[in-house]
C-alpha cells in the first residue's frame, strides 16, 4: 500500500527541519560556556550528520508528540538529539575497527573522507551534543521532562541497549570465539543495536507529551515492535538491493558467516514475520483510534521501503 500524501508531506518536512536544526547546532560558532570549536572537527560532523538519511527516528519523536499534543522546538529538539545519537553510531560502526565501510549515504565515511582519529573524535562529539541538546532548557522548561529524556537516550544507546548490542554483533561475528546464533539471540542483538534508539524515539514523544502510565506503554509497545520489523525488513534489503541503491555496502552479515532472521526463517518466512510486526505495532495503537495513522503508517513504510 502506498503512503498517503499527507504521511510523505510530514516525512519530507520532517526532515528538511531536521536538517535545519541540525546544521544551526553544527556551526563553527561556539556556544555559551565552549572554548573554541576546532574547524577540521566541526567539518567533520557536518559531513557526519548532514545532507542524507530519512530523518526517520526523529519524524518519529515528532509524531508521538503530536499525537499528545506536544508540537515546536522541544520535539524538534530531542528529535535532533536521537539523530545526532544515531549518526554518532554510524560514524564508529563504520571504522576499520568496527564494519570497516567506506561508504555511507553514497559519500565517503567520515573516517575515509577525513581519518581514523578525526572519525573516533566526530562519534564522541555527537554524542555528547545529543545530551547536551536534551538537557538544555530550551529542548523543554520542566526539568523533570529533561531529566527523563537524558535517562531515557541514555539506557537506550548504552551498555543494555545500542552498544551493548554492538558488543553481541561482533561476538556474532565470531570475534570472541565461535558464534552460533538461534533465533532467541538475533531477536536480542537487533532489538539492542537497532531497536532500542527506535523504540526511545517513539518514547520521547510520550515524555514531552507528558503521557500517562498506560498511554506510554502503549507507545512503548509500538517502538519495540517497529524497530524489530524496521531491522527484518533492513535484512531483506541488505540481500535484495543494490550498493547503489543503498549507498552503503550489502551482503556485509553473509560475508561474515552472521546469522540473520532471513537465514532462520527464510526470505518468505522474514517477509511474514514484518508483517505479523506490522500488527502487533498497529493493535499497540488502537486506544488512539484514527489520530494515530501517522504511526500506523509509519511501521508500514518502515518494512516496504527500497532504500
Amino acid at each position: 500500500m502506498a503512503p498517503s500524501s499527507t504521511f510523505t508531506t510530514r516525512l519530507s518536512e520532517a526532515a528538511r527541519v531536521v536538517e535545519e536544526a541540525l546544521a544551526a547546532l553544527l556551526t563553527d560558532k561556539t556556544a555559551p560556556g565552549e572554548i573554541a570549536r576546532p574547524p577540521r572537527l566541526m567539518a567533520a560532523m557536518r559531513h557526519a550528520a548532514l545532507g542524507g538519511g530519512k530523518r526517520l527516528r526523529p519524524f518519529l519523536v515528532i509524531e508521538a508528540a503530536r499525537l499528545l499534543g506536544a508540537e515546536g522546538q522541544g520535539p524538534l529538539r530531542a528529535g535532533c538529539a536521537v539523530e545526532l545519537l544515531h549518526c554518532y553510531s554510524l560514524v564508529h560502526d563504520d571504522l576499520p575497527s568496527m564494519d570497516d565501510d567506506d561508504l555511507r549515504r553514497g559519500r565517503p565515511t567520515v573516517h575515509k573522507a577525513y581519518d581514523e582519529a578525526t572519525a573516533i573524535l566526530v562519534g564522541d562529539a555527537l554524542q555528547t551534543l545529543a545530551f547536551e541538546v536534551l538537557a538544555d532548557p530550551a529542548t523543554d522548561p520542566d526539568p523533570a521532562i529533561r531529566a527523563d529524556l537524558v535517562l531515557g537516550l541514555a539506557r537506550a544507546s548504552g551498555l543494555g541497549g545500542m552498544v551493548g548490542g554492538q558488543l553481541l554483533d561482533l561476538s556474532a561475528e565470531g570475534r570472541y570465539g565461535r558464534a552460533e546464533l538461534g533465533e532467541a539471540d538475533v531477536r536480542l542483538l537487533q532489538a539492542m543495536k537497532t531497536g532500542a534508539i527506535l523504540t526511545f524515539s517513539v518514547e520521547a514523544g510520550a515524555i514531552l507529551g507528558k503521557a500517562d502510565a498506560g498511554t506510554r506503554q502503549s507507545l512503548v509497545a509500538y517502538g519495540r515492535a517497529l524497530g524489530a520489523a524496521f531491522q527484518v525488513a533492513d535484512d531483506i534489503l541488505d540481500r535484495e538491493a543494490s550498493a547503489e541503491a543503498l549507498g552503503k555496502r550489502t551482503g556485509k552479515d553473509q560475508e561474515k558467516g552472521k546469522a540473520t532472521l532471513v537465514d532462520l526463517l527464510g526470505m518468505e518466512g522474514a517477509r511474514r514475520e514484518c508483517r505479523r510486526l506490522v500488527e502487533e505495532a498497529e493493535a499497540s495503537l488502537d486506544s488512539f483510534g484514527p489520530r494515530a495513522q501517522i504511526l500506523r503508517e509509519a511501521v508500514r513504510f518502515v518494512v516496504e521501503r527500497q532504500v
